[in-house]
């Protein structure tokens, strides 16, 4: 199984040195279609997307992480750093399987 990333230029092209595929993404449209391309591709099963990048398309990230999860969506933090109201891992999964850690 392959990671993708979706973010800005930056971040696709430092985890493209890695041998990191992604897509480049900075509206609503262009967000919506790079999920649904990684989504799309069975050889995907990691999706890192930028925090700033899923807010754009937070009901499509939720569904994902909160509903069949696979390829599993994880938000990384962008450029500018981590966003203020940001979840703490402990939140996101209680959130998604019902369970404190």
């Amino acid at each position: 199984m392959k990671f993708f990333v979706i973010g800005h230029e930056h971040t696709v092209a430092g985890f493209g040195l890695v041998g990191i595929e992604g897509k480049r993404a900075t509206d609503r449209n262009q967000a919506k279609e790079a999920l649904d391309y990684a989504v799309a591709r069975k050889d995907i099963g990691v999706v890192l997307i930028t925090e700033d990048i899923a807010e754009v398309i937070r009901d499509e990230v939720e569904a994902r992480l909160y509903g069949i999860g696979f390829p599993l969506v994880l938000e990384i933090p962008g450029p500018k750093g981590p966003l203020p109201k940001r979840l703490k891992v402990e939140e996101v999964v209680r959130k998604a399987i019902g369970i404190s850690i």
